[in-house]
């Protein structure tokens, strides 16, 4: 299965944004879907993540109930809705899957999109 996540942009502080991922080449609906963000000069962190069936979710502390992640299977997408932005959330937002339960470290992620760039001005 191949990645593509579309979406960012450049957004006001306090403002929302929706980006999405696209599955292809096969379908997405086995695999547990994440979005990790990467600031310049950071490491690549957890965001969000939800199950191979679209039902569990899971956030980080940093976006609590501002993100909503959610999968459609029978569209094989995964949408990441961003509320309450602040300066903080800018960064490079990466779609991620794997077969197998949800996990929050990349580098137990296999499949990756090419990123989509968020940036939330102050």
């Amino acid at each position: 299965v191949q990645l593509q996540a579309s979406g960012g942009g450049l957004v006001q502080t306090g403002g929302s944004l929706r980006i999405s991922c696209q599955a292809s080449g096969s379908t997405a609906s086995k695999y547990a879907v994440a979005w990790f963000h990467q600031a310049p000069g950071k490491e690549r962190e957890f965001v969000a993540a939800v199950a191979w069936d679209g039902g569990r979710t899971y956030y980080s502390d940093s976006v609590g109930d501002r993100f909503f992640i959610s999968k459609d299977n029978a569209k094989d997408t995964i949408s990441l809705e961003m509320g309450t932005l602040t300066p903080e959330d800018t960064a490079m937002y990466y779609c991620a899957a794997r077969r197998g339960m949800v996990v929050t470290t990349a580098n137990e992620y296999d499949i990756w999109g090419q990123g989509t760039q968020v940036t939330v001005s102050s």
